[in-house]
């Protein structure tokens, strides 16, 4: 229980923070003409009471300048107990300040009628602007109860709405001190900040708990703004009090608290079935009892662009499930794992959904003969056997792009979903969608830098008549990606193989694209006759000529393109085996014993480097039956220091 006091700095964001979102701005008669005016609206639009009141509120409102707008406007507000929209309030000194303006229709004595028109927004954002809108949106449909009390603080007006507040009648109410109707220390608390408001003129924010007969006695948190009625001399008329329930309010702030931890959580991986799998996890229990996420096909394959919004066809789009949650183990609702393709039939609400890219929200479900639900006899018993009552379908988009949709259901939750519940569902979806759309991209860009590679590899090892050789090609890791290894064997003169391995800097198209002009290279220079340390030479040189054709000048930070590369030239007439290394890993030779040694090379620089190293060969004899693995550095580090990212690994054997 808090009382504050409101200053012109601070006074809309103690509001908000408090869950009162009205400003109480003005009391008018049915005439449109000014009865008692606020310091909040000086400070909002800058007309001191003496300005105002007994004038037309047309002089701040300037769509109510003709009196015949202003008698349909009072109209149109009897008809509909009280009016909000947007709407120019014009300032004194000339400008005109778009507002968010709520009139709302109090009652006194033989049906006499006033109209408060309260402020909701002014235009100056705060905070966090996302959930900020949520927030407004969702406040904006409480319903307020109003009470304007006199200068002995007895009750002249009031609306409807109070009545279900606190369970006090209209007629009860009237005439009477809150204190009079509400015995208890919270009344009289009440009361006194009411007299400080009296008398000082501004506004302040209270929160107290009460409860109403009809809610058994359930304690009910509210807010209640007071403020302070001037008339035309700027002295005190009475005090105007604006009350909200702010149970849902509470609620909602606390949803989007856990909606901000989501916006950190979701970005944490480049994997969609992974986005998509802490997507339904942050929603269980959060607002819904079961979700599934179920992506377009291309999104989890990472091949191909994914549908745009109003493209849909008279079929829909394959969708995969990529994540779901329950509050039951084992998520007995859903009839397909995850990966697994999800049929949809053609009327269902996903069609429109996908179709239009709105959400789609039935608070009761119908199971009725002849619903869409009816259609499908196996969907029918899995929502009656499940107790599946309510639901919302979001649509996942991005940049007007079909990601997949969103299924929020309850099933032990008694209450049904609201239109404050599909809002949170969507913030919480575009959140991810975003994610989703990076992790989508990754995967395409990592899908076509695997094709690239794989055929850029050798899809066939020839050894020729003396030498027998294999391969294992294992892609790289997810985290990182596609990497730029590769390995050849290649047929020499004098039955002489040439056998290769390297590994480029880097990851994706670009590390595939470098692998494949390489290895071009390295084929070329081999059928010169080079020796391997000539080869790596030369292989150096092209390296560094490249690097400098490719960098822009303006990124000093890419010049530096580096590639390591064994290189080995194995004689099966004189069983010699000469072999130079520029930074890679040494091979493993295992003899027709099955002993295993690594040769004591020198390493040499990497390739593009340029530090003028030179490269040295080292010549050695095999026994015949012996076998040379030659790797990537994946390989063993996946052994020696698990707690690394593992690259791709890379190897061929020769015998």
């Amino acid at each position: 229980m808090t009382t504050t006091s409101s200053n012109p700095a601070t006074f809309g964001n103690q509001m908000n923070a408090s869950g009162v979102s009205d400003a109480v701005f003005a009391l008018l008669d049915e005439q449109g003409l000014v009865l008692a005016w606020t310091q909040t609206a000086e400070r909002i639009v800058g007309y001191s009471a003496g300005d105002v009141v007994g004038r037309t509120a047309a002089l701040v409102l300037p769509p109510f300048e003709k009196v015949t707008a202003m008698s349909a406007f009072v109209d149109r507000c009897r008809a509909r107990n009280g009016w909000s929209g947007t709407s120019a309030a014009r300032h004194r000194d000339g400008r005109v300040l778009d507002v968010s303006l709520r009139m709302s229709m109090v009652s006194g004595r033989d049906g006499a009628v006033r109209w408060l028109a309260s402020v909701t927004d002014v235009g100056v954002p705060s905070g966090d602007v996302t959930s900020g809108s949520v927030r407004e949106a969702l406040l904006a449909r409480a319903p307020i109860g109003i009470v304007v009390r006199d200068l002995a603080l007895r009750c002249t007006w009031a609306n409807d709405v109070m009545e279900s507040h606190d369970g006090i009648s209209r007629d009860q109410r009237l005439g009477c001190r809150i204190t009079d109707v509400w015995a208890g220390v919270e009344a009289e608390r009440i009361e006194e900040v009411m007299r400080q408001v009296r008398q000082s003129g501004t506004t302040r924010v209270h929160e107290y708990p009460t409860w109403v007969p009809a809610t058994l006695g359930h304690d009910h948190p509210f807010a209640v703004s007071l403020s302070s009625l001037q008339g035309a001399d700027g002295q005190p008329l009475g005090v105007c009090s604006i009350s909200v329930d702010v149970t849902e309010s509470r609620r909602v702030r606390g949803r989007l608290a856990v909606l901000g931890e989501a916006g950190k959580s979701l970005g944490g991986t480049l994997d969609v079935m992974q986005t998509s799998q802490q997507l339904a996890d942050l929603a269980v229990p959060l607002f819904a009892d079961f979700v599934t996420v179920d992506l377009e096909q291309s999104v989890t394959l990472g091949e191909g662009r994914p549908l745009r919004v109003g493209t849909l066809g008279e079929r829909l789009p394959v969708l995969r499930r990529a994540g779901m949650a329950s509050i039951r183990p084992g998520v007995p609702e859903s009839a397909w794992e995850r990966g697994e393709t999800v049929p949809r039939p053609y009327d269902a609400p996903c069609f429109q959904v996908l179709r239009t890219g709105r959400s789609y929200l039935e608070p009761i479900m119908d199971t009725s003969p002849g619903s869409w639900i009816d259609q499908d006899p196996a969907l029918a018993e899995r929502i009656r056997k499940n107790g599946i009552h309510s639901a919302m379908l979001v649509p996942i988009q991005a940049q007007r792009q079909l990601l997949g949709t969103a299924l929020f259901v309850r099933t032990e939750n008694p209450m049904p979903f609201q239109e404050c519940d599909l809002l949170l569902a969507e913030e919480l979806v575009s959140r991810a969608a975003v994610s989703l759309d990076n992790a989508r991209q990754y995967a395409r860009e990592q899908t076509t830098a695997l094709a690239l590679q794989c055929n850029l590899l050798p899809r066939r090892l020839r050894g020729g008549s003396a030498v027998e050789a294999a391969s294992r090609y294992l892609p790289a890791d997810i985290d990182r990606g596609v990497g730029g290894d590769w390995f050849d064997v290649i047929p020499l003169s004098g039955a002489r193989v040439a056998l290769v391995v390297g590994d480029v800097v880097g990851h994706g198209i670009d590390a595939a694209a470098d692998m494949g002009r390489l290895r071009t290279t390295v084929r070329t220079l081999a059928h010169m006759e080079l020796p391997p340390d000539e080869l790596l030479a030369r292989l150096d040189d092209m390296v560094q000529r490249l690097a400098e054709e490719d960098t822009d000048d303006s990124d000093p930070a890419a010049t530096v393109v580096g590639a390591t590369c064994l290189y080995a030239v194995y004689d099966p007439v004189t069983r010699k085996c000469t072999m130079a290394t520029a930074g890679h890993l040494p091979p493993a030779i295992i003899d027709p014993q099955g002993r295993v040694a690594f040769p004591d090379l020198p390493t040499g620089a990497p390739l593009g480097i340029g530090l003028g190293i030179p490269f040295e060969a080292v010549e050695l004899e095999l026994p015949e039956g012996s076998l040379l693995a030659l790797y990537t550095d994946g390989l063993v580090e996946r052994c020696a220091w698990p707690r690394r990212r593992r690259r791709s690994r890379r190897g061929s054997c020769t015998r």
